[in-house]
């Protein structure tokens, strides 16, 4: 052999040893795929309570005492408001009451001076009556009061009963009253004129008869 080799080497190898079959490391095998996967806590999973701490108790107490707070002011804020809206309406109807008593301008009439007037003869009824009894003494400047309101100023003493109408019909009692007393008095006055054109008539035909009584004994003088 050139080179000096070994004839022997050129034989083929038989007694190679068996390897034993090994998978790959990639291999996808049914065991692997059917092992069933690890268990993983679940984020719907409860967690177990946990007892509140003294901080959350204390803003728990805060929240409370802020909300009983808040809503005390805002009934004392409502309340002030109801009591301001409800003087601001009085004052409004005051106003406009005491306006509505004022006499038309087309009546012609003047307030100032038929009150002072009325007010003067007022106090003489009560100067009038002082040396009366207790009854006179409250009822003689009234009445002198009011005959002299219904002579210089009508049309506001009007108004005024007009307005004090309105009040009493919201107490029947005296509504009813005053209608029973209205109704005797215009009956009364009613009556009153009728005897008084009788008693005039009367007067009349008999101060006639008179005259011609004596104008008869004239004539026969």
């Amino acid at each position: 052999m050139p080179y000096g080799l070994d004839p022997s080497f050129l034989k083929p190898i038989t007694n190679i040893p068996k390897l034993p079959n090994k998978k790959p490391i990639y291999s996808t095998s049914t065991s692997a795929l059917q092992q069933p996967p690890t268990s993983t806590p679940s984020s719907n999973t409860p967690l177990s309570p946990r007892s509140p701490t003294p901080t959350d108790r204390l803003a728990v107490q805060v929240k409370r005492a802020r909300l009983v707070l808040h809503s005390y002011a805002a009934s004392a804020e409502e309340s002030l408001n109801n009591g301001l809206t409800y003087l601001l309406r009085k004052e409004t109807s005051l106003a406009n009451t005491i306006a509505s008593l004022a006499p038309a301008p087309e009546t012609g009439e003047q307030l100032l001076p038929g009150a002072i007037y009325v007010l003067v003869a007022t106090m003489a009824g009560s100067i009038i009556s002082r040396n009366r009894g207790l009854f006179l003494r409250a009822a003689t400047p009234l009445a002198v009061g009011i005959t002299a309101g219904w002579m210089l100023i009508p049309a506001t003493m009007r108004n005024i009963a007009d307005l004090g109408w309105e009040y009493e019909k919201k107490v029947p009692a005296i509504s009813e009253t005053h209608e029973s007393i209205g109704r005797f008095t215009r009956e009364t006055w009613r009556q009153a004129k009728i005897h008084a054109r009788a008693m005039t008539k009367w007067a009349d035909q008999t101060a006639e008869s008179g005259r011609e009584k004596v104008e008869g004994w004239v004539k026969r003088g």
